[in-house]
């Protein structure tokens, strides 16, 4: 046995623990199962603002938090998530447990849209963080319905700012909660895709669910 090997498993951090497999998969299911109850009691007490979770998806793993207002914000896989609830706790609330419970609703809705069973999402939104002229616009995208589509300039239109089409762009590149606030439904004016904070890609893929663009 090495050095690192013989150190006490709590000095080491859970990354080598967990690599080294010093820390018995029963053992790891009881620490999940116990973090999930104290977060249901949290909620139960309105002690828990903001709770997260992960849904799966053709792109990766989701990360996904809510308030008691709704979706707060939806995290493609590339983005980091202690960046994500740093972010969360300075801008809603630093009370944020991981929360199955909370977030089993979105996760539900996501799965199914992701197998083409469903083309509106129910879940409530939660755009207490954001206000002005970024809010209407990611207003006006969450009323563009499954299969189509509008451009820049006629969201930037319906939100009050007909000439306001880059700074349309810039909330949307900004959408704390994209696919349910459905950005990738905004296009150029003439056609082009435009831009995606989730990536060209990714944007394409989504639309071809939706039946705009040919698979």
């Amino acid at each position: 046995m090495n050095e690192t090997e013989q150190k006490n498993p709590n000095e080491l951090g859970w990354e080598p623990v967990l690599r080294k497999g010093l820390v018995p998969e029963s053992v790891l299911v009881g620490s999940r199962r116990a973090a999930a109850r104290v977060a249901e009691a949290a909620e139960r007490e309105g002690l828990l603002d903001v709770g997260y979770g992960f849904a799966d998806s053709p792109f990766g793993r989701l990360m996904v938090a809510v308030t008691p207002r709704g979706l707060v914000r939806l995290d493609y896989p590339d983005r980091d998530v202690g960046q994500s609830l740093q972010e969360l706790a300075s801008e809603v609330s630093p009370r944020i447990l991981e929360a199955p419970r909370a977030t089993e609703e979105v996760r539900r809705e996501l799965e199914e849209y992701f197998d083409g069973k469903r083309r509106d999402f129910t879940v409530r939104v939660d755009m207490s963080p954001l206000a002005g002229f970024r809010r209407k616009v990611l207003e006006e995208t969450a009323r563009i319905p499954f299969g189509s589509v509008s451009t820049y300039a006629e969201v930037a239109a319906r939100a009050g700012s007909p000439r306001g089409m880059r700074a349309a762009g810039n909330a949307l590149g900004s959408n704390p909660v994209p696919i349910v606030v459905p950005c990738h439904r905004v296009l150029r004016t003439g056609g082009g895709l435009g831009g995606y904070t989730g990536g060209l890609d990714r944007k394409i893929t989504l639309l071809r669910l939706e039946g705009v663009l040919e698979g």
